[in-house]
């Protein structure tokens, strides 16, 4: 089984062109599958059958979440159909199995008054806090994924045009407006603290630490989650917070949804469209709150 996970692997990096986060996601649930089936006494793709694949999520309800369990059934579906491409079997033994219904989260986001009370609290008196508040005007004016915000480069900013390129999921390429007041403060990042923090080394990237090193997705969600707590917003927060914000913002003054998606880089529209529930949540809080006949 090793061998086919690793060729599955390679088909998901080379062929599918995912991110080497998403790989590694896919992996860790494969492995839980091929554990599982080992103790079983399975060892070979063909002698797996349908009520294996049952059994196992059976086992897992309780112990996991539905979300995980969906998230590993998915897995499972793309090995599977993996191997029947790859004609290693001749029939599919999870291709009739459901996943599980997930219930719909909406997701959490901060009002417009709680994003200027955070963007204000970086010090732009030192280069950190000028690369802060850069990092977080962007990911609010782009909504771009904390993995992208890492994985920029120098390249990618266009400022006289006011785009940056962005690299999603799949490798897909997409255009996304700054804004003239990211477009600003990237400028400051770039003209008086960047260079501090590149020192002698060379760096292709945009976002770096002190050394000059590439600053990771874990260190942009560390200083998210610092900067929101320390501005007095005792909201859950994350840079998928940001998103959001972005998305949400965007509609409640009147975008189309089709735009939307396509800043964000949404491959479905149906997984943007999870957005305008955010709407019709805050129209029915305005009109309780304000029109005469609501109580």
């Amino acid at each position: 089984m090793k061998i086919y996970c690793e060729a599955f692997n390679d088909y998901l990096k080379v062929e599918k062109g995912l991110s080497q986060n998403s790989i590694l996601s896919y992996s860790q649930d494969l492995k839980k599958y091929v554990d599982y089936l080992s103790k079983s006494g399975i060892t070979e793709p063909s002698k797996i059958a349908s009520k294996d694949i049952s059994n196992l999520l059976f086992n897992l309800r309780g112990k996991i979440s539905v979300s995980s369990i969906a998230r590993m059934l998915s897995t499972i579906k793309s090995f599977h159909k993996f191997l029947v491409r790859e004609k290693i079997v001749s029939s599919n033994p999870v291709e009739f199995i459901e996943t599980p219904k997930l219930e719909k989260k909406i997701p959490s986001f901060f009002t417009f008054e709680e994003i200027n009370k955070i963007l204000k609290e970086p010090n732009l008196k030192n280069h950190y806090g000028i690369r802060d508040r850069a990092i977080l005007e962007l990911m609010y004016a782009t909504g771009l994924r904390v993995s992208e915000v890492s994985l920029l480069k120098i390249s990618d900013i266009n400022l006289e045009l006011g785009f940056i390129k962005c690299k999603g999921k799949g490798s897909k390429e997409r255009l996304v407006p700054l804004g003239k007041i990211a477009e600003g403060f990237l400028k400051k990042y770039m003209d008086e603290a960047r260079p501090t923090l590149l020192g002698k080394k060379v760096s292709q990237y945009l976002f770096l630490a002190q050394g000059g090193y590439r600053l990771s997705r874990q260190s942009i969600w560390k200083m998210i989650k610092k900067t929101v707590y320390l501005s007095g917003i005792r909201k859950k927060a994350s840079p998928h917070t940001f998103r959001h914000s972005f998305a949400t913002h965007l509609l409640e003054r009147g975008a189309d949804l089709r735009s939307v998606q396509e800043m964000l880089g949404h491959s479905n529209i149906t997984t943007t469209q999870v957005y305008t529930h955010i709407n019709q949540t805050r129209l029915k809080e305005i009109h309780g709150k304000f029109h005469p006949r609501a109580h």
